[in-house]
């Protein structure tokens, strides 16, 4: 089915949409920012169960691609060739926004003049060797093809690391995550305190060193994982090999107003990144570390370039070295023995994304960014 309406914007990702990742949320804030521009737009994403193949939300038109896979690569070749025939049905097309090559690839290969603009969030050939230790290292390196070929086919290339921006081989302007400065939620319904992680469960987030360093610890766990519980099965084997499972409590894909009660209520929030390449070379910008400092929780956060951008230690948090559960869990209990210190952090850290890093913000900061290479469009 073709886009039912003339749309002037795309928005394109490979990414299930809605979700409770973090990505669904950087998605979410961009996609709108966009189609606020442009009068609305098309907005081109994966499916999954309970949601919609097509659906129209005022002057916003969403194509989900629904089709399975064996393999990741297989359906973003799929998703790949729908994006390339969406694309000939988009004649007054203005701009086309993507997030992956898998999106890129037919839109730097499509012959209509528009603006293309690449967000580079990660890389998928630095992230898949993680996540598919087995793939072949020749065909990480045509995926790096792909990238290359999108960077350099882009009229504007956008990431939200100066990490990220510094890697790659193309010029590139920085536009950070952000995160909203609310009032505190309720109190969730746990009695004794807690430390918190949240976020998904990728290899590179490090949920392994938490829960060695909580087993060094009289403290619960409190994880809530953006991702569907079959993805936490080796974390709980390893909470219970470590005799830790009755503190750790475990919650999946909860909506925002939920998250939100046990963000703001933590003792601590935990971001204890792998020293990997996906972290250190490529860069990362976790919404987990910049939502809990706009919830006024300090961070403990493995020490790294791509954290320092947010976190500057013994101001907002401390920062540790990755990969160490010892050295976590004893910046823990330094913290724990100085509640004054706690609040002192967490208050620079709120005072920080509420001066620097709101959402309104990023979104402005793109917007500018639209209006510097498409003059005709509406002032933001």
């Amino acid at each position: 089915m073709p886009p039912a309406l003339p749309h002037r914007a795309l928005y394109a990702a490979f990414d299930r949409f809605p979700s409770r990742k973090g990505s669904a949320v950087h998605i979410d804030r961009f996609a709108r920012a966009l189609f606020e521009r442009s009068g609305g737009g098309l907005l081109y994403v994966l499916g999954g169960e309970d949601l919609p193949a097509y659906q129209h939300e005022g002057d916003v038109e969403v194509v989900r691609y629904m089709r399975p896979a064996a393999h990741v690569l297989e359906r973003a070749a799929g998703f790949g060739t729908r994006l390339s025939a969406l694309l000939d049905e988009l004649p007054e097309l203005e701009v086309a926004h993507f997030r992956d090559p898998w999106s890129g690839l037919p839109i730097v290969d499509h012959p209509g003049d528009f603006l293309r603009v690449y967000e580079v969030n990660g890389l998928p050939s630095i992230e898949l060797a993680f996540l598919y230790p087995a793939i072949p290292r020749g065909l990480l390196d045509r995926i790096a093809e792909v990238e290359l070929r999108c960077l350099q086919a882009a009229d504007l290339v956008i990431t939200p690391s100066q990490v990220t921006a510094d890697r790659l081989p193309v010029d590139a302007v920085v536009v950070p995550n952000g995160a909203d400065v609310r009032p505190p939620a309720p109190r969730p319904a746990l009695d004794r305190p807690y430390l918190l992680y949240f976020g998904a469960l990728q290899p590179w987030q490090g949920v392994d060193t938490a829960l060695r360093a909580v087993a060094r610890l009289e403290l619960d766990l409190v994880i809530c994982a953006s991702v569907h519980a079959r993805r936490a099965k080796p974390y709980r084997k390893l909470a219970e090999k470590l005799g830790i499972e009755d503190r750790v409590h475990w919650h999946f894909a909860l909506p925002e107003e939920e998250l939100a009660r046990w963000r703001d209520h933590a003792l601590l929030s935990l971001a204890p990144l792998r020293d990997c390449s996906r972290n250190a070379h490529q860069g990362c910008a976790p919404l987990k570390i910049l939502e809990s400092m706009a919830a006024g929780v300090p961070v403990v956060a493995s020490d790294m370039p791509a954290v320092r951008e947010l976190v500057t230690d013994g101001v907002h948090g401390r920062l540790v070295a990755p990969d160490r559960p010892g050295e976590l869990a004893r910046a823990i209990r330094v913290l724990l023995d100085y509640p004054e210190e706690r609040a002192r952090m967490g208050a620079a850290a709120r005072a920080r994304v509420q001066a620097e890093l709101t959402w309104e913000a990023s979104v402005t900061r793109l917007q500018s960014l639209y209006g510097e290479r498409m003059p005709a469009w509406p002032t933001a």
